[in-house]
C-alpha cells in the first residue's frame, strides 16, 4: 500500500477516533449531566478519569505494537471504542456513566495519536515524519468536523442517540479503515533504512536529562492544549461571545491546526523538530495576550495561534522523539514519554474548568505561564549529530 493511501485511511479514522471521544463531551456533558443527576464538572472529571486510564494503558499498547505492528491493536480498538460510546448512550447513572468512560479510556489509551506513530514508526522506522504529519493533517479537522456532527446529531436524535451514531460509525468505517493498514514486518526487519539506522544508532546516545525533560515539556504542553480543547468554547463565550459564535470561532482551531501541518510539510521538514517544538511552544501564549489584552474582538486571532501551536505540539511529541531516540523500541518509549503528558493532561479539564469558574479569562495568564514554561525547557535541548 502506498504511503498516500495509509495517511488517508489512518488518518480518518483518527478523525473519528478524536471526535468521538476527547471532544464528545465539549457538546455533551451539560446534557448527560442533566438526564443522570450529576453535574456537569462530574462529567469532565469521568473525561480526565478516561484519560489517565489512556495514560496508563499507553506503554502496554505501545510495547503492542512494537511486537506485532499497528494493524490489529488499532482494530481491536476501533470496537472498544464502539462498546464504550454504547455504554454512554445506555447509561443511567453514575456508575455506568463511569463505566463507559472508563471503556473509553482504554480506547483512547490504544487508539488515539501515540498508537497511531507506533503504528507508522513500524511500518517506515526513521522515514516516519511525513506520514506522522500526513496524518495529523487531517485528523486536525476533528473538532472541526466532530463538534459540528455531534451537536447536529444530538439536535435529531438527543445524546444519547449522538454517542450510539459515533459508535456506529467505529464499527462501519474505523474498523474498515484500520484493517487496511499494511502488516507490519517482523521487529528486526521493520527499519525502512537500515543503512540510516545503523548510522545513526553509532552516534553518541542522548544525555540522561532528555529523556525526563522532554516528558515534563510533553507535560506542560498536554495541560495547556487539553484544558483549553476542552472548554474552548464556554471560554470563549466567558469572554463575551454568544453561543453560536463561540462555536464557530472554536472551530476555526481545526483548519489552524491544519494550516501549522502544512507548514511543518513545507518550510520546516528540512529543519530540525526542535525548532517546530520551540514555535509550537509560542503560539498559545501569543493568542492568549491578545485576548487578555483586547477583549472579545480578538477571539478570533487567539483561536487561530492556539491552533497553529497546537497543531505543531501534535506532530513534535511523535517526530522529536524519533529524532532523539531513534526507531528501535519507539511504541513502548512512546508509551513511557507520554505517560506524564497523558496523566496531567487528565487532570486539566477538570482543573481548567476550575480556574475558568474562578477567574473567568483570566485562566489565559496561568495557561501561558505553563507554555512559556515549556519553552524555556526546549532551550535546554541542544540538536545532536543523530
Amino acid at each position: 500500500m502506498q504511503r498516500r493511501t495509509v495517511v488517508l485511511t489512518l488518518g480518518t479514522a483518527q478523525t473519528l477516533a478524536w471526535a468521538s471521544s476527547f471532544y464528545l463531551p465539549a457538546m455533551l456533558a451539560a446534557s448527560m449531566a442533566a438526564e443522570l443527576g450529576v453535574t456537569t464538572p462530574t462529567v469532565y472529571a469521568l473525561l480526565s478519569m478516561a484519560l489517565m486510564v489512556a495514560a496508563l494503558v499507553g506503554p502496554l499498547a505501545g510495547r503492542l505494537i512494537d511486537r506485532h505492528g499497528g494493524r490489529p491493536v488499532l482494530m481491536a480498538t476501533s470496537g472498544v471504542f464502539a462498546a464504550g460510546l454504547l455504554a454512554l448512550a445506555l447509561a443511567q447513572g453514575f456508575m455506568t456513566l463511569a463505566l463507559a468512560w472508563l471503556l473509553l479510556g482504554v480506547a483512547m489509551g490504544c487508539g488515539l495519536y501515540d498508537a497511531a506513530f507506533a503504528a507508522l514508526v513500524r511500518l517506515y522506522g526513521r522515514d516516519a515524519r511525513s506520514t506522522i504529519t500526513g496524518i495529523t493533517l487531517l485528523a486536525g479537522f476533528a473538532s472541526t468536523v466532530g463538534w459540528p456532527l455531534t451537536a447536529l446529531a444530538e439536535a435529531q436524535f438527543g445524546w444519547r442517540g449522538a454517542c450510539a451514531a459515533w459508535a456506529a460509525a467505529h464499527l462501519l468505517l474505523a474498523l474498515p479503515l484500520n484493517a487496511l493498514l499494511p502488516r507490519a514486518a517482523a521487529p528486526a526487519a521493520a527499519s525502512a533504512s537500515p543503512a540510516a539506522d545503523e548510522a545513526i544508532d553509532a552516534a553518541p546516545a542522548p544525555a540522561r536529562h532528555v529523556a525526563p525533560l522532554l516528558a515534563t515539556v510533553f507535560a506542560l504542553l498536554s495541560v495547556v492544549g487539553t484544558g483549553v480543547a476542552t472548554h474552548l468554547p464556554a471560554l470563549l463565550q466567558t469572554g463575551g461571545a454568544t453561543r453560536t459564535a463561540a462555536v464557530a470561532t472554536a472551530a476555526l482551531v481545526g483548519p489552524a491546526q491544519v494550516a501549522a501541518r502544512l507548514l511543518e510539510i513545507g518550510l520546516l521538514r528540512r529543519l530540525s523538530p526542535l525548532i517546530s517544538a520551540r514555535a509550537a511552544a509560542l503560539g498559545h501564549p501569543a493568542g492568549a495576550l491578545l485576548m487578555l489584552a483586547l477583549g472579545p474582538v480578538a477571539a478570533v486571532p487567539f483561536a487561530v495561534l492556539h491552533g497553529l501551536g497546537n497543531g505543531l505540539v501534535t506532530i513534535v511529541r511523535g517526530t522529536l522523539p524519533l529524532a532523539l531516540f531513534g526507531a528501535a523500541g519507539y511504541g513502548t518509549r512512546q508509551g513511557w514519554l507520554s505517560l506524564p503528558a497523558r496523566a496531567c493532561g487528565a487532570l486539566s479539564p477538570w482543573l481548567f474548568g476550575l480556574a475558568m469558574a474562578q477567574w473567568g479569562v483570566g485562566v489565559l495568564w496561568l495557561s501561558s505561564a505553563l507554555a512559556l514554561l515549556a519553552f524555556a525547557g526546549l532551550f535546554a535541548l541542544r540538536p545532536s549529530a543523530r
